[in-house]
């Protein structure tokens, strides 16, 4: 299994997106994606679906590609906007 160094930029981009953020993991991963369905058991037909922003995929399945792309999720808010600004 590659091992996957998670790119802090990528939490630091406040506009990109979780699935973007998947996206970018799953391309940086050195693994190809036939290669993270076999592992994670998520379907090829599903994975690829969710790769090209046609569908989502299910809280298991992204449970499944964290561990296998060995991710920390590091949630925080956006700062809220004040009325006086």
């Amino acid at each position: 299994m590659a091992s996957i160094v998670y790119d802090a930029n990528m939490a630091t981009q406040p506009d990109k997106k979780l699935t973007d953020q998947l996206r970018q993991a799953i391309d940086d991963s050195g693994l190809t994606r036939y290669q993270i369905a076999k592992e994670t058991g998520i379907d090829e037909s599903a994975m690829a679906k969710f790769y090209n922003g046609h569908r989502g995929l299910s809280m298991k399945a992204l449970n499944a590609l964290g561990e296998c792309l060995q991710l920390t999720i590091t949630m925080r808010r956006k700062p809220s906007k004040s009325k006086g600004s």
